[in-house]
C-alpha cells in the first residue's frame, strides 16, 4: 500500500475481543453517530512521524515477543468534559509504552511527551450535560474490572477513518521480559 509520508502514525493496545466488543458497543450507544469515525481503542501514541516506521515495526514485533500480555483494568468512568471514558490502570501497559518512548529519542511530540493517562473514550464531542448524565449513570453501578490487552498496533492517520499499518499480538507462551 502507497505511504503517505505526511500521514502521522497513531500506536494502541488491541483489547481483548469480548472487551472491544463491550466497549465498542457503548461507544455506538454513546458516541455521536457522525463523529464516531474509528472503533474504541486505547491508545499509547497520537502522533509519531512516519519517518520511524520501520523503527517502530522492529519494536512493536519485539516487545509482543519478548512480554506476556499485560495485565490491565479499567478502574472507574471519568469526564472528559464533552465526553465520557474509562480510566485504564496497567503496570506493564505503561512499562511497555515507557520503552517506546524512550526509543523515540527526540521523536515525540508535546501530547505524547505529556503524562500518559491510559482511558477507553465511549463518548465525545457531546453537550457537557449530557455527558455529565451518563457519567452518573455508569458511576452509580460501577466496579473495576479487569481487560484483556491482546496486543498492539499502528494506524496511518490522515483526518478521517484510521489506515490500518499492522498488528502484533502477543504470544500467550512466551517469556516475560518483566515479571
Amino acid at each position: 500500500m502507497p505511504q503517505n509520508p505526511l500521514a502521522p502514525i497513531i500506536v494502541t493496545a488491541l483489547l481483548a475481543q469480548a472487551d472491544f466488543a463491550w466497549f465498542d458497543a457503548l461507544r455506538r450507544q454513546h458516541y455521536p453517530a457522525a463523529r464516531n469515525q474509528v472503533p474504541v481503542h486505547l491508545t499509547l501514541f497520537h502522533h509519531l512521524p512516519p519517518s520511524a516506521l520501520e523503527r517502530l515495526r522492529r519494536m512493536l514485533s519485539a516487545e509482543v515477543r519478548t512480554t506476556v500480555a499485560p495485565v490491565a483494568r479499567i478502574v472507574r468512568p471519568i469526564s472528559l468534559g464533552q465526553g465520557v471514558a474509562f480510566a485504564v490502570e496497567s503496570p506493564g501497559l505503561a512499562g511497555i509504552r515507557s520503552r517506546l518512548a524512550d526509543a523515540m529519542d527526540g521523536q515525540l511530540l508535546p501530547q505524547d511527551l505529556a503524562a500518559w493517562r491510559p482511558h477507553i473514550t465511549i463518548q465525545n464531542k457531546v453537550a457537557p450535560a449530557e455527558a455529565r448524565a451518563l457519567l452518573r449513570e455508569l458511576a452509580a453501578a460501577w466496579r473495576p474490572r479487569p481487560i484483556g490487552i491482546s496486543g498492539l498496533a499502528a494506524y496511518w492517520y490522515r483526518g478521517g477513518p484510521w489506515q490500518p499499518i499492522a498488528e502484533w499480538r502477543f504470544s500467550r507462551s512466551g517469556p516475560s521480559r518483566r515479571s
